[in-house]
This record gives structure tokens, C-alpha cells and sequence, in this order.
């Protein structure tokens, strides 16, 4: 586990954003998987103004980790807020966009975007494998839409999974664990002081921290890095800026 502490989202943004591209320098096709939330529309902002024109995005395919069961031009749509701050920007080629058609059937979906991975992803241990999966974390420690009320799912033997957000009852198709830690690179992107208490227990292995999902991610590679600003980190002991 690697920790990277930042002064601010925006300087978070910055880093990341350059990670992104030099992945895509080298040539290759990278399959990434994206995260909705706060932090995620920091960096595709940055990266729409002032790198869009210089990542090669015929390189990259963009997945989602989760999405809500709603459409695509629905103001809670995962992809509808990629499109807002990222898409709707830059040349990238509609072929290499694979948005979960959030206004399907969800059990449907969660089959149909499944064998999206396994046809789109290079299988890895029997299972597809993603270069890179950014996750956020809830301030109540859950991960994609995988919620600590239902986190039997993330070891679910499915790639994709139905999840019903707690209090509102919302469907979501999300990926689950198998996915998740099967990945070559997995990155939390975590902001705010409202996260701060979870991410110590979580990072530290103290308190409850074996009841939130985001502590089941531990991917097979060893490559975990929590890309953090200075108030999630501030409970940290040896966090530095």
C-alpha cells in the first residue's frame, strides 16, 4: 500500500491527471474504470483544461465501477457527470466508452456489463482484468456501491452485482470485489475531512474497519495507492504534505 498525501483536491487533481497520461503514452490499449463523486470531477476537469489535447485517447477505454439505475441525462448518472466534465471535451473515440445502460433492467444490466468485461478485458486469472480502477470512499467506508449493510456482495462470484443504496432504496449495477482486486493498478482518490476517521481505521486496521468494504480492497498485484488531500489524511500519524 502506497499512501500520497496532497495540500489540496486540486494539487490531488493535478497528479493524477498526469498518471493518466503517461499510461497512455506507452502505447497500449489501458482499460480503466471510473468513480463518480466529488474528487473524480476535480481531476476530469483539470484534465479537460489543460491535458486534453495531449492524452493520446485513442489508447484508453473508459469502464464504470458503479452506476445508478437511472439515464444517462439524469443528474445522479455516474456517466452523465463524466460526460459534463470530461467527455464532452475531449476527442475520444465513442468506441472506446463503455457506459452501464443505467436505465435497463438492473439484474439485466448487471448480466450484460459482466460480459462486457469478459469480452472487452484481457482475462487474468480466469478473470477481466483492469490497468486501472479509481475508487472513491463513502463516509461510511463503502466502495463502488457496495455498502458495509451489504457487504457479502463484494465477494460475490459474479463480475457485476445489483446493490440498493441503504437509505434511499436506489438499484445500482456495480462491480464487485473479484473485479476489484484482480486489477493491475487500483487507485482511492479520497478528499475531506469527512472521511478522515475512515480512512485511519481502514489504513491502520483499527476500530470497525473490517466492517467497511473499502478495506476488503487489497488487489492481487500489491499496487494500492490512496491519493489523499491533507484533511481525509489528518488523522494519519505519518502522513506528510
Amino acid at each position: 500500500m502506497n499512501i500520497s498525501v496532497f495540500s489540496s483536491k486540486e494539487s490531488l487533481a493535478e497528479e493524477f491527471a498526469y498518471i493518466l497520461k503517461e499510461m497512455s503514452d506507452t502505447g497500449e490499449k489501458i482499460h480503466v474504470a471510473l468513480s463518480g463523486g466529488s474528487t473524480p470531477k476535480v481531476i476530469f476537469d483539470y484534465i479537460a483544461e489543460e491535458l486534453g489535447e495531449d492524452i493520446l485517447w485513442d489508447n484508453i477505454n473508459f469502464y464504470w465501477g458503479d452506476e445508478r439505475c437511472v439515464p444517462p441525462s439524469d443528474s445522479e448518472s455516474n456517466y452523465k457527470m463524466t460526460v459534463d466534465h470530461l467527455l464532452s471535451k475531449i476527442d475520444m473515440p465513442d468506441e472506446n466508452i463503455f457506459r452501464v445502460i443505467g436505465e435497463n433492467d438492473p439484474q439485466e444490466e448487471a448480466i450484460r456489463y459482466s460480459e462486457v468485461l469478459e469480452d472487452e478485458l484481457p482475462l487474468v486469472n480466469g478473470i477481466p482484468q483492469f490497468d486501472l480502477v479509481m475508487l472513491g470512499m463513502g463516509d461510511d467506508g463503502h466502495t463502488v456501491s457496495i455498502f458495509p449493510e451489504s457487504i457479502d456482495l463484494w465477494n460475490s462470484k459474479e463480475n457485476c452485482v445489483v446493490a440498493v443504496h441503504p437509505v434511499s432504496g436506489q438499484k445500482r449495477v456495480t462491480i464487485t470485489g473479484r473485479i476489484v482486486n484482480n486489477a493491475k493498478a487500483v487507485a482511492f482518490l479520497v478528499t475531506g475531512a469527512n472521511k478522515s476517521e475512515k480512512v485511519q481505521e481502514i489504513v491502520m486496521l483499527e476500530g470497525d474497519f473490517e466492517k467497511y468494504p473499502a478495506s476488503l480492497v487489497k488487489p492481487t498485484s500489491e499496487d494500492l495507492t490512496w491519493y489523499l488531500d491533507k484533511e481525509a489524511a489528518k488523522d494519519l500519524d505519518f502522513s506528510e504534505e
